[in-house]
């Protein structure tokens, strides 16, 4: 079963020095032992979400605006391929953000998908 960790912040978090060090080194450890085990699919961090664009509609009419969404946001995710929950939940317990307060993890399943061809 493939699982999305979702490094989730809240927008106005400030982290220390030593917690973003404890974050870097955490996600590195993190992607050690989910590499070794074979569990650990791709990942990627996300740029700052006041550099972002959202479009949506607003009374049937198409809204673009910069920022944020909402007040927490996503920073990066994981994708593990893991046998049960119990797993995701295990491996999601390795990242320093679910012991710092503003940073959480979320993990949600993925229910099904596509690939993208290579073709040019």
């Amino acid at each position: 079963m493939k699982y999305l960790l979702v490094l989730q912040a809240d927008a106005g978090v400030q982290l220390t020095t030593e917690q973003r060090e404890a974050v870097h080194a955490g996600r590195g450890e993190f992607e050690r032992v989910a590499s070794e085990a074979g569990e650990l699919v791709g990942t990627q961090a996300l740029a700052d979400p006041s550099r972002s664009t959202v479009i949506r509609s607003r009374h049937g009419r198409r809204e673009v605006s910069t920022g944020p969404l909402r007040d927490e946001y996503m920073g990066g995710y994981y994708l593990v391929d893991v046998d049960e929950l119990d797993r995701a939940l295990e491996l999601a317990g390795l990242l320093p953000d679910v012991r710092i307060d503003g940073l959480a993890v979320e993990i949600r399943p993925i229910m099904g998908g596509a690939i993208a061809s290579d073709s040019a």
